[in-house]
């Protein structure tokens, strides 16, 4: 019953397009086009994904060489390389911020304006106003499929065993310190994290304490000026984390699906995603109803119930495919199929998206869904990642130093100055 949503979708898909597919078969007009996402395998999205490809390739004749994976500064260095070398996809599903600078500058894809001079529905569906704007040329270029928020996730088991109550809208720092000690004793871990690999999410919520809605996605000039001191005491709160033994003994060592285990195997109590972690855990938690999402402790001018959210990815179409106009007429069609309410909704009816008519989220509905809901309707503020502001050098350098911040071996101070540092050389 949790797919029957998904799977009712692409069966209506498939119908509705049956006789276009056949007839394009027998002309022999299918065409192979090459899309790089980020729903790799170990993606909460990665059957959403694949489903919605196979309905697409029965729907056209097409076929898709789906080179995904799951995304990381790697992946995103790999996929930069690929543009610089000549060797684009044809479909990009790629980050809207300064991380697509490079690809937009380069000329290698095309904006949604020109897309519409050619197919004057693409992207109809879609509010043009919540369509992400290039940080490049403020061109719109990306079609969304849905945005994120992220939450604290909550073994309700383990808190239960610890005799704690499940945080709720005005869950304090003070009060998420001393329940992580409560179960720190009891002998659980008190937050699953892999502050090695994925480190930004504690980042951006400690530095968001120690500063203010207003100003999370505004760079400090230097350590020393008022947004660079709450960069330094959020990044001091992840070592006091650190220091009294709230992640994992290896927390600097594990992969994030290390970390992730940590919670399905109810070894953990808290740890901080996305709204994409929700299929995640439901494919992989022993029983759904053990875990929740809630809001992440506050303290200081942040309200818990203020949130980091927002649209920041979308599918691209590179000029190259668009040049090729067999490719061009495929790639606008799958691109469209991506992006239809119906899969839309599959990918995460729990997500902030930019579509006109919005997502029915009742049908399927199971109770870590309606924690995700209940956390959506309540929230009184949303923000951007600060990341985002930040070039791809500036901001793997900051988060590789994470686990030298939290052991002492370098101070917030110099790690916060050298990224400044590497951002202003690359401006």
């Amino acid at each position: 019953m949790k797919k029957l949503c998904l799977f009712m979708s692409l069966a209506v898909l498939l119908i509705f397009c049956a006789g276009c597919a056949q007839e394009g078969m027998e002309d022999g007009k299918g065409v192979e086009i090459t899309v790089v996402t980020t729903f790799g395998s170990e993606d909460g999205n990665y059957t959403n994904f694949v489903n919605a490809c196979r309905a697409y390739e029965a729907a056209t004749g097409n076929t898709v060489e789906d080179q995904s994976s799951m995304s990381n500064e790697e992946w995103k260095k790999q996929v930069i390389a690929d543009f610089e070398a000549d060797q684009e996809p044809d479909v990009l599903f790629y980050f809207t911020g300064t991380d697509a600078d490079r690809i937009v500058t380069s000329g290698k894809v095309v904006p949604i304006s020109e897309i519409r001079s050619y197919q004057s529905d693409y992207a109809s569906n879609m509010k043009d106003s919540m369509m992400p704007v290039s940080t490049a040329d403020g061109r719109q270029y990306a079609v969304p499929v849905n945005g994120y928020w992220e939450g604290l996730y909550v073994n309700k088991k383990v808190l239960a065993d610890c005799g704690i109550d499940i945080p709720g809208e005005n869950y304090s720092w003070d009060e998420f310190l001393a329940d992580c000690q409560v179960i720190k004793e009891k002998g659980y871990i008190p937050i699953a994290c892999s502050l090695g690999e994925i480190p930004h999410y504690w980042f951006e919520f400690c530095t968001f304490n120690n500063g203010s809605l207003s100003n999370h996605v505004t760079l400090p000039a230097g350590s020393g000026d008022e947004i660079g001191k709450g960069w330094a005491a959020g990044l001091n709160d992840m070592k006091v984390l650190y220091d009294s033994g709230f992640f994992s003994a290896d927390t600097n060592a594990i992969t994030d699906s290390e970390a992730n285990l940590l919670m399905t195997e109810d070894k953990a109590a808290f740890m901080i995603d996305g709204s994409w972690k929700i299929g995640w855990f439901q494919e992989n938690a022993k029983d759904i109803g053990d875990f929740t999402v809630t809001y992440v402790p506050a303290k200081g001018e942040r309200k818990a119930t203020e949130i980091i959210g927002g649209l920041s990815m979308g599918y691209y179409i590179t000029k190259k495919a668009w040049d090729d106009p067999a490719k061009r007429e495929a790639c606008v069609e799958f691109v469209q199929a991506m992006t239809t309410d119906e899969v839309v909704g599959t990918f995460g009816a729990l997500s902030i998206n930019a579509l006109k008519n919005g997502i029915d989220p009742s049908t399927d509905t199971d109770s870590l869904m309606l924690s995700a809901l209940a956390m959506i309707k309540g929230c009184t503020g949303i923000t951007a990642a600060a990341q985002d502001a930040l070039g791809p050098s500036a901001r793997k350098a900051l988060f590789a130093d994470i686990p030298n911040i939290v052991t002492g071996v370098k101070t917030p101070e110099q790690v916060i100055d050298a990224c400044l540092a590497i951002q202003l050389e690359s401006e």
